[in-house]
């Protein structure tokens, strides 16, 4: 496809219909070519800021008029460059789009825009003693369109299930401008498509996201957390099949390596309150939570009972909001100390749980293969593994070239065990290469036809997900 180059026309439209302290076209709009995935740089010619519907079905009009790409973006915190504007034009950002419009407490529901903050709505409904699950590790600065985008899950989702389960309805503004709603606000509904299920984790490729209700939950009245650690990196893979056999369904169930905490420690200076001796090599996080706090103490009681089968070191129990919140800092901090050791590549493997062992085996056999370093962590309860390969001492040939036939062979894993290659970061930009391994060729050529329904003109988010 041959875009639009934009001109001083464009410009001009653009100025008029947002005001020019809506429109960047200077040296700022570099500011908006980021996100956290690895180091790549795409600069977009503008980068709007609408607020509202009706001026994003103006732009969209327009910019599908004269074949302009447009990628939509908020807080830039995407881990596949998903929000990156790979052919310039358009970053669409939702940066003034941030009111949380209504909580409906009768009904648990609450409409939003896209550029809310996950955490500030969070803490929102804490004074309506309502919960919204989806959590990601980022939810201090991501969006919820980014939620949206990529169908975002996070430390609760073995219990309380991902961005999707919460989606009730969605105002979109398809390419040409139409405005529409995809549903209905109501917890069931059979009727015709679910265009609503659709456009979560579409990454922005099919429609632009301005409105949704959301689901909610009574905020949960007890919390506990446990801090356990292994001796054996397989043994809290194992554990983690063997605590939801006993009918123990946990908030949270998060796999951690050792070296994850260490760099937290030593590149963001933050204390680890639990046992970092050097016979410890992982931790399991579980968070217990309910109505009932002797029900999640006999939980806690029946956990310990299991983890004397495994090798473990001593473990802490946190009660308080105020230990919680120290422990989880940790856990939400690591991407970041990553960050600043190494450029990284993080791949969101993710499969069945009972195989969360294989996989972590698996991809250590591959690092030695390959003679890569990797920090892992991740969703344990869901089968979700983050493999964040560092780059370190590794020559750019190493990087950029010999590292794809190991990605490929960690992706061709993730498939014989049932799983797949993305568990909630999306494909974006720098997953497409792998695609293939985890979809037939019928599966892409399918949805390759669904986007061209939406977006005959490939103006959104052009380039992403497919080859």
């Amino acid at each position: 496809m041959k875009y639009t180059q934009i001109n001083k026309v464009h410009i001009d439209y653009f100025n008029n219909l947002l005001g020019r302290q809506n429109v960047i076209s200077c040296e700022k709009r570099s500011e908006y070519s980021m996100d956290h995935t690895e180091n790549l740089s795409y600069v977009p010619d503008l980068v709007l800021f609408p607020k509202s519907a009706k001026i994003i079905s103006k732009i969209l009009k327009f910019c599908n008029k004269h074949v302009i790409p447009v990628t939509a973006s908020a807080s830039l915190t995407g881990l596949s460059g998903g929000a990156l504007p790979l052919h310039g034009g358009i970053s669409l950002s939702f940066k003034k789009m941030n009111n949380i419009i209504e909580i409906d407490k009768e009904n648990f529901q609450a409409t939003v825009e896209p550029g809310v903050i996950n955490e500030d709505f969070q803490n929102k409904l804490l004074d309506y003693k309502l919960f919204y699950p989806p959590d990601p590790a980022s939810k201090g600065s991501c969006s919820l369109g980014g939620n949206f985008a990529l169908n975002a899950g996070g430390p609760k989702a073995v219990k309380y299930g991902v961005t999707s389960n919460f989606v009730l309805n969605l105002e979109i503004v398809l390419s040409d401008g139409t405005i529409m709603w995809t549903g209905a606000n109501t917890l069931k509904n059979s009727t015709g498509y679910n265009l609503t299920q659709i456009m979560i984790g579409s990454e922005g490729t099919l429609a632009v996201i301005t409105k949704a209700v959301l689901r909610l939950l009574p905020l949960p009245t007890f919390k506990s957390l446990l801090v356990i650690p292994f001796k054996n990196n397989s043994e809290a893979c194992q554990a983690v099949s063997k605590i939801m056999l006993y009918e123990i369904i946990p908030s949270a169930l998060e796999f951690i390596e050792k070296r994850a905490v260490m760099l937290v420690k030593e590149k963001l200076d933050i204390d680890i309150p639990f046992t970092t001796d050097n016979e410890i090599n992982s931790y399991l996080y579980v968070e217990i939570d309910g109505g009932n706090k002797k029900i999640i103490f006999e939980q806690i009681e029946k956990i310990f009972e299991i983890m004397q089968n495994f090798d473990c070191g001593e473990s802490i129990l946190a009660e308080t909001s105020s230990e919680q919140n120290k422990l989880w800092k940790i856990r939400r901090s690591i991407g970041l100390a990553v960050k600043k050791h190494s450029i990284y590549k993080e791949e969101d493997t993710v499969v069945p749980r009972a195989y969360l062992v294989e996989l972590y085996d698996g991809v250590k056999v591959i690092e030695k293969k390959y003679n890569f370093k990797t920090v892992c962590y991740g969703h344990a309860g869901d089968g979700n593994l983050h493999v964040n390969i560092l780059k370190e001492n590794l020559s750019d040939h190493e990087w950029n070239v010999v590292l794809n036939s190991a990605i490929k062979e960690i992706f061709q894993l993730c498939v014989k065990l049932k799983g797949t290659i993305s568990g909630e970061h999306g494909i974006g930009l720098v997953q497409k290469q792998f695609i293939n391994i985890a979809l037939s060729r019928e599966n892409i050529n399918l949805q390759k036809k669904i986007k061209a329904i939406f977006d005959p003109k490939n103006i959104l988010n052009p380039d992403k997900i497919f080859m």
